[in-house]
């Protein structure tokens, strides 16, 4: 079955809003917030979504630009998203919330254009369409998470979230390559909890020697390092997916650095946990 180009949009634009609604508060004070990321802060979160959304809106419309960007880029990952949030770091919040929104919605008009068989250059390996707008799905909800944590704020889980958790599921091996190690043969079957108590599953094998258990809520907080597993209720089974739990990196780049066991108190999850 095709894959609705249409749909992740309006999952797109469902994870915007619910980000807005913890953007538009905001005063100069609350957009300085640090965040859990190191040395970020809410600005230079939002700045990181409108540039990368601008970055794939110019990987399809101007493959010059985009050659030149992603050479500099892989000299050195870290450094040049720390160079990007530095650029922006004078820019207004009213100009960054609009530049944000214009990006967005130049991006998302951009997808709607193509058919979802179309490639998508990106730092990392080639993209579908679908799967470059999943990405950038994966990516708002999980800097979105970074601001909902600094501004001490409990979310509760959009439509979109079910597309997160199919990004991190798929992101199985990129979990394993970024820490340089091979990826297992063996199958993990993962089971979720979504938020309105319906059931998720990939893994065609119920009776699989490695399996992850539980909410998604807290498998995609894992799965972007927003959360250390250690502080979730997932019940895995196997080395596998033990090892994978203990590595799990659905964004690409060099391996991050997660988050510490016990960084977040008492309920740090939403209710779709």
């Amino acid at each position: 079955m095709a894959v609705d180009l249409g749909d992740l949009a309006a999952d797109l634009h469902a994870e915007t809003a619910a980000l807005d609604a913890l953007l538009l508060p905001l005063d100069a004070e609350g957009w300085a917030t640090p965040t859990p990321a190191p040395g970020w802060s809410v600005h230079d979160q939002i700045s990181h979504l409108a540039y990368f959304d601008d970055a794939t809106r110019l990987a399809v419309r101007d493959d010059e630009w985009f050659a030149t960007e992603r050479e500099h880029a892989l000299l050195d990952v870290d450094a040049y998203t720390n160079e990007i949030a530095a650029w922006f770091r004078d820019l207004p919040p009213s100009e960054l919330f609009a530049w944000f929104h214009r990006a967005r919605d130049e991006m998302l008009a951009m997808f709607l254009s193509l058919e979802p068989s179309q490639r998508v250059p990106w730092f990392g390996p080639d993209m579908s369409a679908p799967a470059a707008l999943t990405a950038r799905i994966m990516e708002t909800w999980a800097h979105g998470q970074d601001v909902a944590d600094a501004l001490g704020v409990t979310r509760v889980p959009t439509r979109a979230l079910r597309q997160v958790a199919h990004i991190c599921v798929r992101a199985l091996p990129n979990s394993f390559l970024t820490q340089r190690l091979p990826v297992p043969e063996a199958p993990v079957r993962v089971v979720l909890t979504g938020p309105d108590g319906d059931e998720w599953v990939w893994g065609d094998d119920p009776n699989a020697a490695d399996s992850v258990t539980g909410s998604a809520e807290e498998f995609c907080l894992v799965a972007t390092q927003r959360r250390h597993v250690a502080d979730t209720s997932l019940v895995i089974t196997g080395a596998v997916a033990e090892q994978w739990m203990a590595i799990a990196q659905a964004f690409a780049g060099p391996a991050g650095v997660g988050r510490r066991p016990g960084q977040f108190g008492p309920g740090q999850f939403g209710t779709g946990s």
